[in-house]
């Protein structure tokens, strides 16, 4: 793909995902995401109604009318973006790959946190850390982002989760709301989302397809494992092969909902075929109470 259609693709999804956070999304993610703390803003006079606690003493003493200190919420902060690359994201059955939901899903993310003057970084991984981009402000940072989740292609074909999250405890010292975005085909990455979550806000993304929580029955289907490459024939008219297709996706999502909940970081679950818009929403205004 030449530079034309890259620019081309990047442009259609800030088209989409810009406006969606500008005016969808900007408030919730305030409300969702609170910021380090307060700080002192200024000294004003007292107003019927002020918080008596908030009188400055001296100022009042040396004016002779009662002021009180205002503070603001420390609003900035750091959101890192950790991005599964490796190949079983390379899949989609019904509307759309599982990477391409990935891509649009951050991309709202990325653009509703500089609308909130907030910094934004990435993790791409696989089994390994593909990629880091450093956190930054501004339009053009967030493009780079966009094109490096949508062209980086992964050196890897596995899923190791533990590695992602060692590598933001290692980089980020000071503490970040990092979405995981991941079909979490991977298990054992407890120990490390333990660690991490006590200095960072994890909050985990699960995509995944429809085909892959249900096969149907299609009669004889060839597939391939796309973190193996294994070619695969299966009878999809078996009862057997379909409840075990179903309890691999069960196994590998059991454990994601069971260590997220035990490491108390919040987390959900998005299908390529869900309202997607509307999923987030309700996360993001469950964030807020």
């Amino acid at each position: 793909m030449d530079a034309s259609e890259i620019l081309k693709r990047v442009r259609k999804i800030e088209i989409r995902t810009k406006g969606l956070s500008k005016h969808i999304f900007s408030g919730e993610y305030h409300s969702a995401f609170k910021g380090r703390g307060m700080s002192f803003s200024e000294v004003r006079e007292y107003q019927y109604g002020d918080d008596v606690r908030n009188i400055d003493w001296n100022v009042t003493a040396r004016t002779g009318d009662p002021h009180i200190k205002v503070y603001e919420e420390d609003r900035e902060l750091t959101v890192m973006l950790m991005i599964d690359i490796s190949r079983s994201s390379l899949f989609g059955t019904i509307q759309q790959f599982k990477n391409d939901l990935i891509t649009e899903i951050s991309a709202i993310i990325a653009f509703s946190a500089i609308t909130n003057n907030d910094k934004v970084g990435a993790i791409l991984f696989s089994d390994q850390v593909e990629k880091y981009v450093p956190p930054k402000k501004g339009k053009k940072h967030i493009l780079r982002i966009i094109r490096e989740i949508i062209y980086h292609e992964a050196s890897s074909s596995g899923t190791q989760l533990s590695t992602a999250l060692r590598y933001l405890n290692n980089t980020q010292k000071k503490r970040t709301i990092s979405f995981v975005l991941s079909d979490f085909v991977d298990h054992d990455y407890e120990s490390a989302l333990s660690v991490a979550s006590k200095r960072h806000d994890i909050i985990g993304m699960h995509i995944y397809d429809p085909f892959e929580k249900e096969l149907p029955n299609l009669g004889i289907i060839r597939a391939r494992d796309p973190e193996t490459g294994e070619a695969l024939i299966l009878d999809s008219s078996s009862s057997r092969i379909r409840n075990a297709h179903a309890a691999r996706f069960n196994n590998h999502f059991n454990y994601f909902d069971s260590t997220f909940n035990k490491c108390r970081s919040d987390h959900l679950s998005i299908a390529t075929n869900d309202d997607h818009i509307k999923r987030l929403l309700q996360f993001f205004k469950r964030r807020s109470k």
